[in-house]
């Protein structure tokens, strides 16, 4: 689950069973089941330079010297084979969802040979079919398969692995609970994305690409709890498994700040001539929003950047950080009109959870109830920057920048195409009426 306010309209997943259907929407050339590995490392205080991963613009891979680069992880190594992009298998799974397409597009526009996991019934409440679904990630492998069934998924990647001549190099794991829900966050945040690591692992993969979120800084949400728990035993793995048949494990553990959706329930609202709610004086949070086509590219550098290696990367999008104020001024100035501000009190969703939890203790059902409420309080208080614990502050200017997408730009287009491609299902601050 992406780190965006949700308080309407809280669905639940709805993964159905697995099926050993691959379909193929191009062919690439055959693998060699063993390719040739470049076994790239570098042991903490080493004074030589830290190889790195060139890639040019005929798609071949190189190694070559860093300027002194050091890793503060014990050991540091990629194994991947050494020539075309296409001889890398990329494993994506949590495909349909809002980042994942568009992490799928930018892996097959950038060359690898693309293995996309998707459910037999994809997308918001299930409305996408199995043909849906291979359409929307054309260029890519696509195999049907349930990501919270290990046994399962195994079976089908084994399969798939058979048909592509190969073993797996890299897994993109884009996995996130839709609802937010107590038991919903841990069966896909941990439990799902293990049986991914677990599944890729088995198959040959070597490097392991996190989609995260920057609030789990501050863990206070379950499916909060639930990412740092998988974060925690992926980084472990890494420190333990340096030295295995495949060159060693490594991760990459990206948390981006708020999503361009995430930001976009008010406009249609605003624009028919309604204020713009806030809660408190609008000032209560900031951040610094990104692009999904921004993240799915730094998504995908992640693979071939070796100093996005064994570590955890918080990302923004360009651009000063921004309250919820500054984004409703935004979206008054694009459309023409005089600011207009609905000030919701922030102690009006503290009195609505307290007595929530208080009916759970007699209404056990209530659970995912209190829970919503909780995220939406966090939302509404808590910045998706980089957390300073020792100061209990947020830092604007601590948090990466990354890409060319502006939210302004986001907005404008928006107001004039609407939402098409940009539907807010389960994740939004506010959605149109």
């Amino acid at each position: 689950m992406a780190c965006i306010m949700k308080i309407t309209s809280m669905k639940s997943s709805n993964y159905s069973g697995s099926s050993r259907l691959l379909s193929i929407k191009h062919t690439t050339t055959s693998l060699d089941s063993r390719p040739k590995l470049a076994f790239l490392s570098s042991s903490i205080g080493s004074s030589s330079c830290f190889p790195q991963l060139a890639i040019s613009s005929n798609n071949k891979i190189n190694a070559f010297p860093s300027q002194g680069y050091a890793r503060r992880s014990r050991i540091s190594c990629m194994a991947l084979p050494t020539g075309e992009r296409s001889e890398i298998n990329v494993l994506v799974v949590g495909s349909t969802g809002y980042i994942g397409k568009f992490v799928v597009k930018e892996l097959v526009r950038r060359g690898y040979n693309v293995i996309a996991v998707a459910r037999e019934r994809s997308g918001i409440g299930g409305k996408s079919s199995k043909d849906d679904a291979v359409d929307q990630l054309e260029g890519a492998h696509v195999c049907f398969a349930d990501v919270t069934d290990v046994s399962s998924l195994t079976t089908a990647l084994q399969s798939t692995c058979e048909k592509i001549n190969g073993r797996f190099h890299v897994v993109v794991s884009c996995l996130a609970s839709r609802t937010g829900g107590v038991k919903d966050s841990w069966k896909i945040d941990y439990d799902a994305t293990m049986n991914s690591l677990i599944a890729g692992r088995k198959l040959g993969a070597s490097h392991f690409v996190l989609l995260s979120a920057i609030c789990v800084q501050k863990p206070l949400l379950e499916f909060q709890k639930a990412k740092l728990k998988f974060e925690a035993e992926l980084q472990k793995l890494a420190e333990t498994d340096v030295n295995d048949e495949n060159g060693g494990f490594t991760y990459s553990i990206v948390r981006p700040t708020a999503f361009f959706k995430s930001l976009a329930g008010q406009v249609e609202t605003v624009k028919n001539g309604q204020p713009y709610v806030m809660f408190g004086d609008g000032a209560l949070c900031a951040c610094k929003p990104i692009s999904e086509s921004d993240l799915a590219s730094f998504i995908s550098d992640c693979i071939s950047d070796l100093e996005k290696v064994n570590r955890i990367l918080p990302i923004g999008g360009p651009g000063e950080a921004l309250t919820p104020r500054q984004q409703g001024e935004m979206l008054f100035q694009i459309l023409g009109k005089e600011p207009r501000f609905l000030q919701v009190p922030i102690q009006i969703m503290d009195f609505a959870i307290g007595l929530l939890d208080f009916l759970v203790k007699f209404f056990p059902s209530l659970e995912d109830a209190a829970e919503f409420g909780k995220i939406g309080r966090y939302y509404a208080a808590e910045s998706m920057l980089v957390y300073d614990p020792e100061t209990g502050k947020y830092d604007a200017d601590a948090t990466p920048s990354y890409g060319q997408d502006t939210l302004e730009v986001f907005f404008k287009r928006v107001v004039e195409e609407g939402l098409a491609g940009q539907e807010l299902g389960d994740q939004a601050v506010f959605k149109s009426s």
